[in-house]
C-alpha cells in the first residue's frame, strides 16, 4: 500500500500547503530539461522512417514529367514507346490529353504540361506569334498524313458539284487540305499564300462548284458519314483503327507539315529535356513503332531511314528540322 506522502492529493488546491515529498523534486526549472528529454527518447524510439524518408532520392532535377497530346495516337507511341524508358530512369511519366488541339500551345506556355507531340513546324510559328511563345522543335515522331475519305462514294469519280466536302477550320491544317483538292483540279487557289494566316475566302471553284464545311479537326471523323468527302488527319484516322492508305488521296506531307514533340525554349538545356529526346531518338523506340500496324502509312524520321534493306511498309521521310 501506497503511503500518504507518495499520493497526490484529490481534495481543493491549497496554494500555502506543503507539496508531498515526490512532488517536491519537480522544480519548475526541471520542466524544460523533462520535454527535451521526452523529445529525444520519441526520436530515438521511432526509428522506422516513413515511406517518403525512405525512398531513394532521385538523381534528376526535376522528378515528374507531363506531356500533353491532343485525341489521337501519338499518345499510343508515347505510352508504349517512350514512357517506359523514361521511367526505367527514374522519372515519374505523367499525359495529359486535351480535347482540342488548339488548347495544348496556351498550356505549354503557361507551364501545365512539359512537351507536346501534337503540332507541326508550321502551325509552330503561327502559334508562337499568336501567344508570344517560345515553343520549338525538339525531337521528331513518326507523322500521319491526311487523306481524303468518304463513306457514300467509293471512287473519286463520284464527284459532282455541290457535293460538301468536310476540312479542318484551323489555317494550317485547312491549307494542307485545300491543297490535296487543288491537286485534284477541284478548287484553285492564288499562288504564295501565307500558311498561318490560310483563310477559306482565298479559295475558289475550278472543275467543280463544292460545299466547302469546316470545323474542327477532330470532329471531322464523326461527321464523315454526313459529308460526300472530308479531308481528315492521319492520326484520327488511326485512332479509329482504320488505316492511312485505304483513304481515296494520301497527302504527300511536306516537312513543314509534319508532327514533332515541342518543348519550351527555356527549357532545352535541362536533363529532362535531353532524356525525352533521347528517348524519341532511340532504337527501342523504332523498334515499337515499326511493330505495330497501327502506325501503317505514318511518315517515319529521317533518322530511321536506311541506306538499304528499307523498311517492309509504306512510309516517307521526315527531314524537316527548323
Amino acid at each position: 500500500m501506497l503511503s500518504n506522502a507518495m499520493t497526490r492529493p484529490t481534495g481543493p488546491f491549497d496554494p500555502d500547503a506543503t507539496p508531498p515529498r515526490m512532488w517536491r523534486f519537480f522544480h519548475p526549472l526541471m520542466i524544460p530539461l523533462l520535454g527535451a528529454g521526452l523529445m529525444l527518447l520519441t526520436s530515438c524510439g521511432n526509428s522506422e522512417e516513413s515511406p517518403q524518408q525512405s525512398a531513394t532520392p532521385s538523381t534528376h532535377t526535376q522528378d515528374t514529367i507531363t506531356v500533353g497530346f491532343g485525341p489521337s495516337t501519338y499518345i499510343n507511341q508515347f505510352e508504349n514507346g517512350v514512357k517506359p524508358i523514361l521511367e526505367a530512369q527514374g522519372y515519374r511519366v505523367e499525359t495529359k490529353t486535351f480535347s482540342q488541339n488548339s488548347m495544348i500551345p496556351a498550356a505549354l506556355k503557361e507551364g501545365a504540361i512539359d512537351a507536346s507531340v501534337h503540332i507541326s513546324t508550321a502551325n509552330m510559328i503561327e502559334m508562337n506569334h499568336r501567344l508570344d511563345a517560345d515553343m520549338i522543335v525538339w525531337a521528331d515522331t513518326p507523322s500521319a498524313p491526311q487523306s481524303l475519305r468518304s463513306l457514300k462514294h467509293q471512287s473519286l469519280n463520284a464527284i459532282q458539284d455541290g457535293m460538301s466536302v468536310g476540312l479542318p477550320n484551323d489555317p494550317v491544317n485547312l491549307e494542307r487540305a485545300v491543297r490535296i483538292l487543288e491537286d485534284l483540279d477541284w478548287v484553285e487557289i492564288p499562288p504564295d499564300l501565307e500558311i498561318a494566316t490560310f483563310h477559306i475566302n482565298s479559295v475558289t471553284p475550278k472543275k467543280y462548284a463544292l460545299k466547302l464545311v469546316l470545323m474542327d479537326s477532330a470532329q471531322l471523323p464523326r461527321a464523315l458519314a454526313d459529308l460526300d468527302f472530308a479531308i481528315i488527319n492521319g492520326n484520327y484516322v488511326a485512332n479509329q483503327g482504320e488505316k492511312i492508305s485505304d483513304g481515296l488521296v494520301i497527302e504527300d506531307s511536306p516537312p513543314e507539315h509534319l508532327v514533332k514533340v515541342a518543348i519550351r525554349a527555356v527549357n532545352q538545356d535541362k536533363p529532362w529535356a535531353h532524356d525525352l529526346k533521347a528517348a524519341y531518338e532511340s532504337d527501342a523506340f523504332e523498334a515499337y513503332i515499326r511493330s505495330d500496324e497501327l502506325f501503317d502509312g505514318f511518315i517515319y524520321p529521317k533518322a530511321w531511314q536506311k541506306e538499304s534493306n528499307q523498311t517492309d511498309r509504306p512510309n516517307h521521310s521526315n527531314s524537316d528540322n527548323p
